[in-house]
């Protein structure tokens, strides 16, 4: 495995300054950001065929251990306040549990069947998607996670940094970020992680915006559930509606901090109507506009 490997150029690493090691690591860093160009057409495969399960009321299953679940579970934590995705619909698979995100547990990751089981308490299905995360691709118990959710009929996609490893041959898309060498060997926390962290966002993100949780640019599926995200949405009201910061302010209060109802709102729509206009265009607040406000642009 390449991120394994002891590269020549910084075998001598611990005798540079910290001036050359950070240059060192930094153009490290820049080279991870480069290898995930040549994913990209998979990130979109593993995007388009995940959408439709999740519309189909399917979760979101992160998987892994070490490293490369906490990052699974950053990038999935997130989801919640930046997106309004439904905690209920979240689905966290750590190795050694999520108390190993803060306290290694060693061993956990080594144990296959346990990645089967977690599938089998999770009730996994067809309707969801299972993001599993490996540096190595060869960690055991993500490989039986994502091998088991595959038997379930759900959409799999595994992310790894080695091009031939076991994990991408169990999921529906495997994903590849060739990050190569580590600065220091083994440590994929640095350029695989890095990797891993961009996959993720291209990926996370893309899903939610074409589950229309995005409108020009904004996150308007948010909750203003508190004094900043008051503020954010009471400013994305005002910009796409063309009224006052205290008009939307008015509107985001009687939406109980829902923004898309507060705009329609704000476009002359009434409570129910706005609900009912969202709801038939599954959420998608430009599809809302675009067949219930032709006027508006």
């Amino acid at each position: 495995m390449a991120t394994e490997h002891i590269s020549p150029r910084y075998v001598d690493l611990d005798s540079w300054s910290s001036a050359e090691m950070i240059e060192a690591m930094y153009e490290g860093q820049l080279s991870a950001a480069a290898a995930v160009r040549n994913s990209l057409t998979d990130i979109a495969g593993a995007v388009d065929d995940a959408v439709p399960a999740l519309r189909r009321g399917g979760r979101m299953i992160y998987a892994g251990a070490g490293t490369s679940g906490r990052i699974a579970v950053q990038d999935g934590s997130e989801l919640l306040p930046t997106y309004g995705w439904p905690a209920d619909r979240l689905v966290f698979v750590v190795a050694g549990g999520l108390g190993a995100l803060v306290r290694s547990v060693e061993g956990a990751e080594d144990d296959e069947d346990e990645g089967v089981r977690a599938m089998e308490r999770a009730g996994v299905g067809a309707d969801d998607v299972v993001i599993g995360i490996a540096a190595s691709g060869t960690t055991p118990f993500t490989v039986g996670v994502l091998r088991a959710a595959s038997g379930a009929g759900a959409v799999t996609i595994a992310l790894a940094n080695n091009p031939v490893a076991p994990l991408l041959s169990v999921a529906r898309h495997p994903i590849v970020a060739e990050t190569g060498t580590e600065v220091i060997a083994g440590s994929t926390r640095m350029k695989a992680g890095t990797a891993q962290k961009i996959v993720l966002n291209l990926l996370s993100t893309t899903i939610m915006v074409k589950l229309g949780r995005i409108y020009r640019g904004m996150m308007v599926h948010m909750r203003a559930s508190n004094v900043k995200l008051r503020r954010r949405a009471e400013g994305m009201v005002s910009r796409i509606v063309g009224c006052s910061e205290t008009e939307a302010a008015g509107l985001v209060k009687r939406s109980a901090g829902d923004v898309k109802v507060a705009v329609l709102l704000g476009l002359g729509l009434g409570e129910a109507e706005a609900v009912e206009v969202l709801q038939r265009h599954d959420g998608n607040l430009r599809s809302a506009i675009n067949h219930s406000v032709p006027s508006h642009e």
